[in-house]
């Protein structure tokens, strides 16, 4: 079944209130937004982006911490299926953290090995084929709280709030490859798609 970013914005909404908080929804909202701008851009399907970008937390929505049994990105997949949802709404849940087809390469640290479908997780990152959107989401996850910020300034406040780890040099390499890579394909620096960046 497809999943409209209209949808997605009702999936967005009736979350509300799940959570301790609700700043993961500004944060989701802003990644589909930021996601869509670069995709039309791209040539790409802008409403795909959005949606993606939209529903790629979607995990968070009955809370979660570093320490919980269970991850925001397996609950996010397992919770769009269950909704009878596609499988490429279901991956994002589970790609948009991890760079480079890598578990490792993450921020906030190794990820815990004890955690639910953690095997299950890991292979599906490692063997994966990400698409361009999958791509797409990883780096407007990376520009983003709950306003597009540069990727620099976003992977300073994820240090500043998790912390500096074996895996952060690591993360930090491959988000700036990330970044080329689709100014590459722009043909020009993407953060001149935000007039607020430059501004700032």
């Amino acid at each position: 079944m497809k999943l409209t970013s209209e949808k997605a914005l009702e999936l967005l909404d009736q979350a509300r209130g799940l959570a301790p908080d609700d700043f993961w929804i500004g944060h989701s909202i802003c990644v589909g937004n930021t996601a869509g701008i670069i995709a039309k851009a791209l040539g790409m399907d802008e409403g795909v982006a959005k949606t993606l970008g939209f529903i790629h937390d979607i995990g968070k929505r009955n809370g979660w911490g570093r320490n919980n049994k269970y991850s925001h990105p397996i609950a996010g997949y397992e919770y769009i299926l269950n909704l009878g949802y596609d499988e490429e709404y279901a991956n994002i849940c589970l790609t948009h953290s991890y760079l480079n087809n890598d578990i490792n390469c993450v921020a906030g640290g190794l990820p815990n090995t004890d955690r639910y479908r953690y095997e299950f997780v890991k292979n599906f990152v490692e063997s994966h084929k990400y698409t361009e959107y999958e791509k797409l989401i990883n780096l407007c996850d990376l520009m983003c709280t709950n306003k597009v910020l540069t990727m620099e300034k976003r992977l300073i406040y994820l240090e500043i709030k998790y912390g500096v780890f074996s895996n952060t040099v690591y993360h930090l390499t491959e988000a700036q490859k990330l970044k080329k890579y689709f100014d590459d394909k722009l043909g020009y620096n993407l953060y001149t798609l935000f007039p607020e960046l430059i501004n700032n």
